[in-house]
């Protein structure tokens, strides 16, 4: 009886880490997936070709080498790796039916995905750190934010990232999954995978809570109290022309945080509270939190930064 059931079990383990996954695509609207990835290409596109060109700019002009202009190849770099990671799954899905993924390639995905959404949020408080110094201290501008400082922080976000994704992703391996398979979205989103395990997934939660607060949690107040120091200086400026030119310098920022952080704390109450909610509604929450971002960003800089669109035209007209 006993070999049996160490089979069993050995078979039961092996299950769990060799199991396939169902992505989901629109609920509701599997009929008209090939008219669906119409408007999923071009906004795939837009964000590959915005971002690259943003990249390629910045790295060809030399005008462009200044430390806001690093910290926005940052950002493009991470809008093009969020895109990158989700684009094969979600058009899969659309072209060709393809919702099975393992639990490996999962694993891969979500290290890609999370990674780079730390990674961004980690750019947009390195540039409210930016604007605050521009703004507030613009005599030592040039002696703070040197280029040695600025691949000091590049190399603390990629660091930062690793150190917190891995364990995350490690703590997947030994859980059994035995009971549904399918996701509620196009790509490997860790709320929702561990959702589907039957094992005790406390220090998957715990860890993911960790991570939150780690990233998110740190950020965001830290960039909210740049700007409590930015509108006060602003406000402290006698010449109300002065005033708007000096906060026009923030807005394409203000822009770039906001459709970063508004999707993600959406998806987020959905998941934690909206349960009773329509799949379509989970499923357009999700492709939002991470097509906004890459697909708008280029967009805004390109319209409020004045030297990146001088660039960009130049690069256009040749």
């Amino acid at each position: 009886m006993l070999p049996v059931q160490e089979n069993m079990e050995i078979l039961g383990n092996s299950t769990s880490k060799f199991l396939t996954f169902l992505l989901t695509g629109i609920p509701g609207l599997e009929f008209a997936h090939a008219w669906v990835s119409i408007p999923f290409c071009c906004l795939y596109a837009t964000a590959l070709c915005g971002n690259s060109m943003i990249l390629f700019v910045i790295i060809t002009q030399q005008s462009l080498h200044e430390p806001m202009c690093y910290f926005l190849s940052m950002l493009a770099a991470a809008d093009l790796g969020l895109t990158v990671s989700t684009m094969s799954t979600t058009l899969g899905i659309l072209w060709f039916d393809a919702c099975e993924i393992s639990l490996h390639m999962c694993i891969i995905q979500m290290f890609f995905l999370h990674g780079f959404t730390f990674t961004e949020s980690g750019v947009l408080l390195a540039m409210a750190f930016d604007c605050y110094v521009a703004i507030c201290d613009p005599l030592r501008y040039t002696t703070i934010l040197t280029n040695y400082r600025i691949i000091q922080m590049g190399l603390l976000m990629v660091i930062r990232t690793v150190v917190l994704i891995v364990p995350l992703l490690l703590l997947l391996k030994p859980l059994n999954f035995c009971g549904g398979n399918a996701l509620s979205h196009s790509y490997c989103y860790h709320p929702d995978v561990i959702k589907l395990a039957c094992s005790d997934t406390r220090a998957n939660s715990i860890c993911g809570l960790i991570d939150l607060i780690l990233t998110t949690g740190v950020d965001t107040p830290c960039i909210v109290l740049s700007y409590i120091l930015i509108i006060h200086s602003v406000l402290s400026i006698s010449s109300p022309q002065e005033r708007r030119k000096v906060f026009s310098t923030c807005v394409s920022h203000i822009g770039a945080v906001s459709i970063f952080y508004i999707p993600m704390i959406s998806l987020s109450f959905v998941h934690r509270y909206g349960r009773s909610a329509p799949k379509v509604v989970h499923s357009m929450m999700a492709d939002m939190y991470l097509l906004f971002p890459p697909v708008l960003n280029p967009i805004i800089y390109s319209v409020k930064t004045k030297q990146i669109r001088k660039a960009i035209l130049s690069l256009l007209m040749k």
